[in-house]
């Protein structure tokens, strides 16, 4: 399977049931580095459920996006990075290209719904959520001018 921009799955899709792709971004961190993991992704073949992890287009957004599904609603699915605090809301069937099904970290290949770590590491994203959201609106804000004040950093 060739390797292609994450930009390309879509139309890879059309021709084949899975693609693979170079990670872009830090939104899914610390699961993927940027332009270090590769990502598989398959078409979708049944109805997505809450920690599956779709490549979708975000509403405004001209590129795809790789998130974790948090939440199912009426309306569709609640979706957000990993390392971010913002939801996206309203994302439907139709805005999806396809799911993720394994990825390569470090030339090992690990497929998703076998993988004991990754199940581990999913719990582990729920855990460190408050704490994330506690630093980088809470103390991060306070701390980033004391630290620059005292080391001189701008």
């Amino acid at each position: 399977m060739e390797q292609r921009d994450i930009n390309n799955v879509e139309d890879l899709l059309k021709h084949q049931s899975e693609a693979m792709a170079m990670t872009a971004g830090g939104s899914m961190r610390p699961l993927f580095r940027q332009h270090r993991d590769i990502v598989v992704i398959e078409r979708v073949t049944r109805p997505l459920k809450k920690n599956d992890v779709p490549l979708y287009h975000k509403k405004g957004y001209h590129q795809l996006v790789l998130h974790r599904i948090i939440k199912i609603t009426e309306n569709g699915y609640v979706i957000r990075g990993d390392n971010l605090l913002d939801k996206e809301t309203d994302i439907t069937d139709q805005d999806i290209v396809g799911v993720l099904k394994a990825f390569y970290r470090k030339g090992k290949y690990v497929v998703c719904a076998e993988s004991f770590w990754y199940q581990v590491y999913i719990r582990f994203v729920y855990l460190r959520f408050p704490f994330l959201y506690l630093w980088r609106r809470g103390l991060y804000p306070v701390l980033r001018p004391i630290y620059r004040f005292i080391f001189g950093k701008k």
